[in-house]
């Protein structure tokens, strides 16, 4: 997310609305610290993103997931 100074928001203010009603969201900033996010009004909130399941039908786990290197392990730990 890219960040951009108040001098310069304030210069392109029709350009960054642009960018971000396209969905590029944008966090302004005064002396270099980030005082806002600029987002379309219908972009998810961060509260409201899905984060877990979100690889859900893209990747498979093997069942005996939780015992893979389990003899390895025990060799390590046995020495």
């Amino acid at each position: 997310m890219d960040t951009i100074n108040i001098h310069e928001a304030k210069t392109h203010l029709s350009r960054l609305v642009e960018k971000a009603a396209r969905g590029e969201s944008f966090i302004i900033a005064k002396a270099g610290k980030p005082m806002v996010r600029v987002s379309a009004l219908d972009s998810p909130s961060v509260e409201n993103r899905q984060r877990v399941g979100f690889l859900k039908g893209r990747i498979e786990v093997p069942d005996d997931f939780d015992e893979m290197g389990e003899d390895d392990l025990s060799r390590m730990f046995e020495q």
